[in-house]
């Protein structure tokens, strides 16, 4: 298990694990969680709460057209590639929750899902070159 900014990242795939990413931006920079003195477990809930009552920043998942294609690409990656099973997964209007038994690496599973989808996602909202996640 690796800490990365206060949040454990497992990278085992013989167990389901919930992934979490949210939207480029959408967490103000300024927005602290308590100095780091708060459990992982505490900085997700606290965390997901802000990205679950957003009201600004960017809410691009909002619009059908790219959640549809999140969703797309979700099924696409278990049902095709089959880099994971699926258990679970909603697309919010500011991130994505997936619940999934690894059949490929975390790292290499996330980067090819959210790489497919922000490069296409960009190009729908016509901001190539832009972060999207």
């Amino acid at each position: 298990m690796i800490y990365q900014r206060r949040l454990p990242h497992i990278s085992t795939t013989d167990q389901p694990v919930f992934l979490t990413w949210r939207l480029h931006g959408s967490v103000p920079s300024h927005r602290p969680f308590a100095g780091g003195r708060l459990p992982s477990g505490r900085v997700f809930a606290a965390l997901d709460r802000l990205l679950d009552e957003a009201r600004t920043g960017p809410l691009y998942l909002r619009r059908a057209a790219l959640a549809d294609m999140v969703v797309e690409a979700v099924l696409y990656h278990a049902e095709v590639l089959r880099q994971y099973v699926r258990h679970a997964f909603v697309v919010m209007p500011n991130h994505v929750h997936l619940l999934v038994t690894a059949e490929a690496p975390l790292p290499r599973l996330t980067k090819s899902l959210k790489g497919i989808t922000g490069k296409r996602a960009n190009a729908m909202l016509a901001l190539t070159g832009r972060p999207f996640w």
